[in-house]
């Protein structure tokens, strides 16, 4: 990529797309090409293959995705796997017809097998059954990187594509009923102690293991990926390290400074039991994450707390 190039990110405006933008700046890429919901549909393939024949980008990000927890998963799977099967496909055909020179498809760590081995690498995708609560998510996702590959092989596109672990960061999704569970334990945390409330109510038993990565971390990632990798295989994108939710928790009560109790509800599910990601590919190309988990879940408090006052401000007008 040079300085000029047109690139275009998809979903410039959610978690992913936007910090991929603000990593593409600070690099000096000035050509950039963005576009709300409102200003191009997704799920509109003419609109998506119209858009890209006269925009003409050199390179493409796919960012743009329907994402949720294992609340959001649960109650609308239909929409989970076909709107983000309709925005991937748009988006890579219509790469191709209007013969971008690369592009890149973001994942999820959701399209492993619930018990895969740990830590999990490329090679183990379709190995075993999925996790049942995001399994729709998950098989549209595996859909893009076959996808991909197939382009690859049948057309000569260089598509490539990397699977983040779980992430969180500025922008990201706070409402309680289809975030995930970083961003859904900050605002739990954060009205509980507003409100002076004496505890809060987290689902499962603590015990799942997860890793996390910054979403900056990630564009970061992405950029130098679409800069240095050209190959078939997809690419893991994690942290490397772990953490049980229940530790997540005490981080989180903590930087928030809620003074009460934690009550876990057992009745609810955990999900995968551990989901750690080997991105030792990644790590060998020389990469290295900067965002340590304190500091990153600091830096994405401070992001709520504006966009809840914002959001207090509008609705006392």
């Amino acid at each position: 990529m040079n300085d000029d190039s047109k690139i275009f990110v998809a979903g410039h405006r959610g978690m992913v797309g936007s910090a991929i933008w603000r990593e593409l700046q600070r690099q000096g890429f000035s050509q950039l090409i963005g576009r709300s919901r409102t200003e191009l549909d997704l799920l509109d393939t003419t609109a998506v293959h119209k858009f890209l024949a006269e925009e003409q980008p050199d390179y493409v990000f796919v960012a743009a995705a329907r994402v949720g927890g294992i609340h959001a998963n649960e109650t609308a799977p239909a929409e989970f796997i076909r709107v983000n099967l309709q925005i991937q496909n748009n988006l890579i055909h219509g790469a191709f017809l209007a013969k971008v020179k690369k592009l890149l498809f973001l994942g999820s760590s959701c399209i492993y097998p619930k018990f895969a081995p740990q830590p999990i690498k490329e090679e183990h995708l379709l190995t075993g059954p999925l996790e049942e609560t995001n399994q729709w998510y998950a098989i549209a996702k595996i859909a893009g990187i076959k996808m991909c590959q197939a382009y690859r092989r049948q057309y000569g596109c260089n598509f490539i594509a990397a699977m983040p672990t779980n992430l969180y960061g500025p922008n990201d999704n706070y409402n309680l009923q289809t975030s995930h569970v970083l961003p859904a334990l900050l605002r739990k945390f954060h009205e509980s102690k507003i409100s002076n409330f004496e505890e809060v109510v987290c689902w499962g038993t603590g015990s799942p293991r997860r890793e996390f990565l910054y979403a900056d971390d990630l564009a970061n990632a992405c950029v130098f990926l679409m800069r240095n990798y050209n190959d078939e295989q997809f690419v893991n994108v994690g942290s490397g390290s772990e953490i049980t939710i229940k530790e997540l928790a005490e981080i989180i009560r903590r930087i928030v400074g809620f003074k009460g109790r934690i009550v876990w509800d057992t009745s609810k599910p955990d999900g995968t039991p551990r989901k750690l990601m080997d991105s030792s590919r990644l790590f060998d190309l020389g990469w290295k994450m900067r965002t340590g988990l304190e500091e990153g879940i600091r830096f994405t408090y401070k992001d709520f707390q504006q966009k809840h006052s914002m959001s207090s401000k509008l609705s006392d007008a």
